[in-house]
């Protein structure tokens, strides 16, 4: 659905809000006999976005060492906490002892225990969409104004949290309706979309000091930019969205300490993971000249920047999986996962390939199930 403008999205809004339930009905289900594995990871959380108006955000986890998938732990565990977590969850990040959940039209960051997912406290940020960290600090982009598509939309700011008193400490005003971040050294790059003003989508990466938590430099790049990931040589994969109509999706690369520009892969990226050297990547493109979707899936070798595969799993998943929507690949055996959103109502399905991409085992999980976080023991 994210993939999707934002025209689109207000009509599948006004359809949900029509047939929306304010309580989850769905409670905790434990999925058991699942492979299992003894490694320095515990297991992973799986984020469900649930469809937007219908306040179906849940979280799922796996536990390694038991081959147990655990369903909507956070209405068990917090039963007294009401409508559970909210509507959207946008994205979900483990740093230091807590697990930080961004639930985007809800308006807020659920900050939980990591190890038992027992609620410590929530802050409130005007439809926030990313999280990132360092030395303490985390940091979330707002679009800071509400879901609305408006010409006049407001720009975008990042917030900084520290992450021991869980207070707002400072802001920064960026691009138009920011997205993912990265840090290198001590600058952040915000990835702007402008995803409210289109079709005059904003094309920049704004550049933050985080000295002195001002926005130090702008990159133009491509419209309606979206994900952003660092390697370990000093750059950066940006994915465009384009408009959905004549500018295609694309992946781009771009020298963090010059902010150059280096290459344009012509690859429709939806969403994309760095571990060990390679980027894994699908897209699930829409177009509405043909109105039609169109999926790619790859792996790129981030050492020679060249594209090394033209596929992640064995070829029959790729139909079998009707809309890829989340992906991860687990640090340690370098196990592939892909979620399913299906048709974005049902329940969605998480599916798990090993390394050289054959199928292992799936599972159903939540609605439009999207971020994982890996829990280290």
């Amino acid at each position: 659905m994210r993939k999707l403008n934002f025209y689109f999205l207000f009509l599948v809004l006004a359809f949900l809000t029509s047939c929306r339930t304010d309580d989850i009905i769905v409670r905790q289900e434990v999925v058991e006999g699942l492979p299992s594995e003894n490694t320095a990871i515990k297991g992973f959380y799986m984020l469900n976005e649930g469809n937007m108006g219908s306040n179906k955000c849940t979280l799922d986890f796996f536990d390694y060492t038991k081959g147990t998938y655990y369903r909507n732990i956070y209405a068990e565990i917090n039963p007294n906490v009401v409508k559970e977590l909210g509507d959207v969850g946008n994205d979900i990040k483990v740093y230091g002892s807590k697990l930080y959940i961004i639930v985007n039209v809800s308006n807020k960051i659920e900050v939980l225990d990591a190890k038992t997912a027992k609620r410590i406290t929530s802050i409130p940020l005007q439809n926030c969409r990313y999280l990132a960290f360092k030395d303490g600090k985390a940091y979330a982009s707002s679009y800071a104004g509400p879901v609305a598509i408006n010409p006049k939309a407001p720009k975008g700011k990042v917030v900084e949290i520290d992450t021991t008193s869980l207070s707002i400490q400072r802001e920064v005003v960026v691009g138009y309706q920011p997205e993912e971040m990265e840090i290198v050294g001590n600058k952040l790059f915000v990835a702007n979309s402008g995803g409210y003003k289109a079709p005059d989508y904003d094309n920049t990466v704004s550049v933050i000091d985080l000295n002195t938590f001002t926005e130090i430099q702008k990159l133009n790049v491509a419209i309606n930019l979206h994900h952003i990931k660092k390697d370990n040589y000093g750059d950066l994969y940006v994915s465009s969205r384009g408009d959905y109509y004549n500018v295609p999706s694309s992946l781009y690369l771009i020298d963090a300490a010059t902010g150059t520009v280096k290459k344009d892969f012509h690859l429709s990226v939806s969403e994309m993971t760095i571990v060990n050297d390679k980027l894994y990547f699908y897209g699930n493109e829409f177009n509405y000249n043909t109105h039609s979707y169109k999926k790619t899936f790859g792996i790129i070798d981030v050492k020679t920047e060249e594209i090394i595969a033209n596929k992640i799993f064995d070829k029959e998943y790729e139909t079998a999986i009707k809309t890829p929507y989340g992906i991860a690949v687990n640090p340690i055996t370098e196990d592939i996962y892909i979620t399913d959103a299906r048709n974005y109502v049902s329940m969605g399905f998480v599916y798990c390939f090993d390394k050289n991409g054959h199928f292992k085992w799936k599972t159903e999980g939540g609605n439009i199930p999207a971020h994982f976080a890996f829990l280290y023991k």
